[in-house]
């Protein structure tokens, strides 16, 4: 068995994250992205996304399976079954210091129906999961490999500005 064979390995760090909040008292959320596959109660989703507290203290019959997370847990007095299929876990984090890590949203449609009017999607020979899929946008005026590169053209890459500096924003 290769690497591209393998399954995903979202839920192994979603577990393994799980169990690190859990040995350092800390309490464990998972942020998820809904949509119709997603049982959640719907009253609390914004913007299609919901964030679940997963402690111990907080569910019943928790199970971190490698497609499901499922749990019982009340909102608002209520007992609720709780069905996330782990693609559509976004993040796992501590509630008390943010540490945790994100994982790539998952894809509402096919990338290429996406694209830029012009533009086609080179998708990888490879199959695998979408995570390990690469995906490169090419002008379709763009030569194909083997052709005369002097007859297309790419355009150049648009230049940044001197002494602009990329910068990173925290999302919670």
């Amino acid at each position: 068995m290769n690497a591209l064979d393998a399954g995903s390995t979202r839920p192994y760090l979603i577990r393994a994250l799980y169990e690190w909040c859990t040995d350092h008292g800390l309490t464990p959320y998972v942020a998820v992205q809904v949509d119709e596959t997603v049982q959640v109660p719907r009253e609390y989703v914004k913007n299609n996304e919901i964030v679940l507290n997963i402690s111990f203290d907080a569910t019943s019959s928790l199970k971190l399976g490698n497609e499901f997370i499922e749990f019982k847990a009340r909102f608002s007095g209520s007992a609720r079954e709780i069905i996330v299929p782990i693609d559509r876990v976004i993040a796992i984090y501590a509630r008390e210091n943010g540490q945790g890590m994100a994982f790539p949203a998952p894809e509402q449609q096919t990338a290429a129906n996406n694209l830029t009017p012009g533009f086609s999607a080179a998708l990888s020979a490879q199959d695998g999961p979408a995570e390990t899929r690469l995906m490169q946008l090419v002008p379709e005026t763009a030569a194909a490999p083997g052709s005369d590169p002097d007859k297309n053209e790419l355009p150049e890459p648009p230049k940044t500005p001197q002494g602009a500096r990329p910068s990173l924003k925290r999302v919670k």
